[in-house]
């Protein structure tokens, strides 16, 4: 790359840009990269340097959303995050992925970026600027992109700064969960879909898809050929009904780019940062992949867990909840983000030692033990505070049981009767709507957080404004006595229930629920939502060997819902509701047992849950000793 190529960034003489140049890939397609260097009165210094990476499909000239400090009222543009990096010795390089903004070629979601990513790895180590040495970094889809790269092991990579993202399984997280279609994807495209190559070179295409009310599209589902908000850009539309049409896991699934999980053994021995949070989308990739990369015990992996909604690391409210002044990343973690993410990069890519990293590895945001008032906002005190740990789960922990009986408690004792169960009729027409919870990019039809577990208008599906959901005829709920003590739940969920069903198949959603007393704020108390879950019952055999269910036969399911760490407050409950759908966070189960993403028939199943001595359904908790809990 020619030095004249290179101009001052804004102005300024301390770091020069050259913009759009075009790398070739493998196959001849040309992605469009901009390089960011550290500078001398506007030339560019001549010595090989460390390297940082981002390869994101959102516009390498555009703000990253995640990008702003605490007390920041808009994020920062990504060049200006490069000339940070760069003026503390890195060459910075940001590429947009194939099929998007400048970059040629066809964009197919996740698919092209592992050889893409090696590709591009591989021409900046042949650059003269290159030491050798690579770091990446990037949130959400740019944190897939360096994961995917990372399973071929492409020269130069170094360490890894996965920020809410790098898919351990995309099945199990991320496109599906527990067998459903998680219709993110759905709102995610129709977004995405204007700012593709083909919109940007057509006007009609735009008008097209904004002609669309994705609304209304949601009533209509599922979407087919032809028939969806982003028809108007057929290969948008190709990608999405293949994920949400491909429920059986097979090779698709372990293709490189969706599942790294395969490739855990061979992944290069670099460090690696995780980020992610508890309301977060990728809480379950987050610590599979903690689990997967220490398995080499010599590769340094830190986690970082807030209880953030995705990438809003210094906001202190999510949905209707107002988590402290703690919770914000700058000031608690570390100074900032930026800081934080240089200070790695220092102690892993460059020669001169480097100040040790702060300890412990695991560093977590307990959340729980605030008031129960409101704020002059209008936001339940939940309150929290950061915990820190030598491992995950946390050691020491407790597995406690609680059993679910046909009276609505949850109780420690194993069931003794004979025959006890509990039925509802679920009605794919009418599904229990989605109030909050781990969500990302379902504008303008959902969002993450936490929320009062009552109907609102603010959510989609939701047709009887202030009824609980618990009080729904198809919604089982289950809640302890108040607490005599605090109970700290930290750790990964698991919800274990025997069911049947009328039905050839249908699903089953378990949500954990922090219910708050009554306060004069709130005097019927606040249902705070935690962490949910579902399972479609035709992989109750297994992910790869789906069955229609024997109608009227029990079986057993495991539902897991994300981990968490809540502190259920002395005088609080804890709460499991059982249902078979969460609309329109996860798709819709039609119960005739067809193939998945082309029903237009529904059947009203007739489910039951089993909680005798033979059948006991319990949830079992991760319970740590709070006042043992080392604060960061």
């Amino acid at each position: 790359m020619e030095a004249r190529r290179f101009v001052p960034l804004g102005g300024t003489q301390d770091v020069v840009v050259a913009r759009d140049v075009m790398v070739t890939m493998r196959d001849g397609v040309r992605l469009a990269t901009d390089v960011y260097r550290p500078s001398r009165n506007g030339i560019a210094v001549d010595a090989p340097l460390p390297v940082l990476v981002e390869r994101t499909p959102y516009g390498k000239h555009l703000a990253s959303r995640s990008e702003i400090d605490a007390g920041m009222s808009a994020p920062r543009q990504r060049s200006e995050v490069a000339r940070a990096f760069a003026k503390a010795g890195y060459v910075v390089v940001i590429q947009d992925c194939r099929g998007r903004h400048a970059s040629e070629g066809e964009f197919t979601k996740y698919l092209s970026e592992a050889a893409d990513g090696y590709d591009t790895m591989a021409w900046i180590v042949g650059e003269p600027w290159c030491n050798g040495r690579i770091g990446t970094f990037g949130l959400s889809y740019a944190a897939h992109t360096q994961m995917a790269a990372a399973c071929l092991s492409p020269p130069g990579l170094a360490c890894m700064v996965l920020d809410s993202g790098g898919f351990s399984s995309a099945y199990r997280c991320g496109i599906r969960q527990g067998g459903a279609f998680e219709l993110k994807q759905a709102t995610w495209a129709y977004r995405q879909a204007k700012e593709s190559r083909a919109a940007q070179a057509d006007p009609a295409i735009v008008a097209a898809l904004e002609a669309e009310n994705i609304r209304t599209w949601f009533t209509a589902m599922p979407w087919s050929e032809g028939r969806s908000p982003v028809r108007a850009l057929p290969e948008y539309e190709h990608y999405l009904l293949e994920q949400w049409r491909h429920g059986t896991f097979d090779d698709y699934w372990t293709q490189l780019g969706l599942y790294a999980a395969g490739h855990y053994d061979t992944l290069p021995d670099i460090p690696v940062m995780l980020m992610s949070s508890w309301y977060d989308a990728y809480v379950h990739t987050t610590f599979d992949n903690y689990a997967g990369l220490r398995r080499r015990a010599s590769r340094p992996v830190e986690v970082i867990m807030g209880p953030w909604t995705h990438g809003n690391r210094n906001a202190t409210a999510f949905g209707d909840v107002e988590f402290g002044a703690a919770a914000t990343f700058d000031g608690h973690v570390a100074a900032s983000w930026i800081v934080h993410r240089l200070a790695w990069f220092d102690r892993w890519l460059k020669d001169a030692p480097a100040p040790e990293l702060p300890a412990p590895r695991v560093r977590l945001f307990l959340m729980g033990g605030g008031s129960g008032a409101r704020t002059s906002r209008g936001k339940l005190v939940h309150g929290g505070r950061w915990i820190g740990a030598d491992d995950w789960p946390l050691p020491g922990t407790e597995w406690r049981s609680l059993y679910l009986e046909p009276s609505g408690a949850l109780v420690d004792r194993a069931p003794t009767a004979r025959d006890a169960s509990l039925s509802y009729d679920s009605d794919p027409r009418e599904p229990v709507p989605t109030i909050g919870g781990a969500l990302t990019s379902g504008e303008p039809i959902f969002e993450g957080g936490a929320y009062d577990q009552r109907e609102d208008p603010r959510f989609f599906g939701c047709t009887r404004p202030g009824l609980p959901l618990a009080a729904r005829r198809d919604v089982l709920s289950f809640e302890t006595a108040p607490l005599a003590r605090d109970v700290a739940v930290v750790g990964p969920v698991r919800v274990e229930l025997f069911v049947s069903s009328s039905a050839l198949d249908t699903d089953f959603t378990a949500k954990l629920v922090d219910v708050h007393p009554p306060t004069r704020d709130d005097p019927a108390g606040f249902a705070m939502n935690i962490t949910d879950g579902i399972f479609r019952c035709r992989y109750r055999s297994g992910w790869s060997t789906p069955s229609p269910i024997v109608p009227g036969e029990v079986f057993a399911i495991t539902i897991e819902p994300f981990a968490t760490a809540n502190l259920f407050k002395a005088g609080h409950r804890i709460r499991l509701d059982i249902a078979s759908s969460n609309f329109p966070k996860y798709d819709v189960n039609p119960n005739t047992g067809g193939p998945e993403g082309f029903g237009r028939t529904f059947d009203v199943a007739r489910n039951a849950v089993h909680m005798e001595a033979a059948h006991p359904s319990r949830i079992v908790l991760p319970v740590v000793d709070s006042a043992a809990l080392t604060p960061l």
